[in-house]
């Protein structure tokens, strides 16, 4: 089998206009070893009816496979009210996806690579998909969605996005436990840290890992590790430029831990914090997933999928 793809869905309804809306679908999909699920979007909207890149209008993103959810997104800013790199393209690039788009002012055409890394059983192939659309700034007169599969027999890693834990900080330093399901085989890969406004709203402590650091590591420190800070983050915005994806070495108000496979349960961080505010702790789950290989004609080049890797590349020098 090695690397290739499928098409579950593809519709002309789904897009964002200028009101809030839910959009759920299910499709049956081919048995195989799924690597990533792949969204396109395309939207045709007026001047300024998206802000920077198509992911700001995502409120949330969940994905049920076969009754299991396998990812579970939801966005602590205000989705699509603001300019710059969204969280949720910012998230999905940190875990080895894909999140680029085709920079436009008016025709957005816009893709997300979320990796799964699931085993799909002959006959039982069912995916649903719910996604909460934000107001767009302006009213959108077309567009659609493609949901795809990539199957690929080289798929080192099953990588779950579960739920987040909320917590309501205070003007201090305060401790944060961060929970893990219990039900989801695997190790804590990374977490994902939003507040609930654009701005990081962390004092000199920023954040600590306590089974990482003795020592608070304040947000561009972390960016260091992470790939940040060397223009890691990319995203398109037509007030920039619309023949190029942008850089930035930051996302404010959202920031990639990476936890680099931690085992034993629940997360226990210490967060010095400037602000009464909210934040979300998403966590990625990791776990060893060996594919099946298909037999007959094949590709012989592995294309290796490993969220892990990505993530732990990410911090090596």
């Amino acid at each position: 089998m090695a690397v290739t793809y499928s098409k579950f869905r593809e519709d002309s309804t789904t897009f964002p206009t200028d009101s809030a809306q839910t959009f759920t679908f299910g499709e049956n999909i081919p048995a195989g070893p799924l690597e990533a699920v792949i969204l396109k979007f395309n939207a045709t909207v007026a001047t300024g009816g998206i802000l920077a890149d198509f992911p700001n209008v995502i409120s949330s993103l969940r994905l049920t496979l076969n009754g299991e959810v396998i990812h579970d997104f939801r966005q602590a800013v205000a989705a699509g009210s603001t300019n710059g790199p969204s969280a949720y393209g910012y998230f999905i690039n940190s875990i080895g996806g894909r999140s680029y788009e085709r920079p436009s002012d008016t025709d957005k055409e816009a893709y997300m690579v979320i990796p799964v890394g699931r085993q799909v059983m002959q006959n039982v192939g069912r995916i649903e998909a719910v996604i909460s659309f934000a107001a767009a700034a302006a009213a959108a007169s077309a567009g659609g969605i493609q949901m795809w599969g990539r199957y690929n027999d080289a798929t080192q890693t099953m990588t779950t996005v579960v739920p987040s834990t909320s917590f309501v900080s205070s003007a201090a330093i305060e401790q944060v436990v961060v929970r893990i399901p219990q039900n989801v085989p695997g190790a804590v890969a990374g977490i994902l840290i939003q507040n609930d406004s654009r701005a990081d709203e962390m004092g000199s402590q920023g954040v600590r890992l306590m089974s990482q650091s003795q020592f608070g590591l304040d947000p561009d420190f972390i960016r260091i590790f992470n790939g940040d800070l060397a223009n890691g983050v990319m995203f398109a915005d037509d007030d920039l430029s619309t023949t190029a994806q942008n850089y930035a070495f930051e996302v404010p108000g959202a920031l990639f831990l990476p936890a680099y496979n931690l085992v034993g349960g629940d997360v226990v961080i210490q967060l010095d914090s400037t602000a009464a505010t909210t934040r979300t702790f998403t966590p990625v789950i990791v776990a060893a997933f060996a594919a099946k290989e298909g037999k007959g004609v094949r590709q012989t080049a592995a294309v290796v999928g490993n969220t892990s890797a990505i993530i732990k590349s990410s911090g090596e020098i």
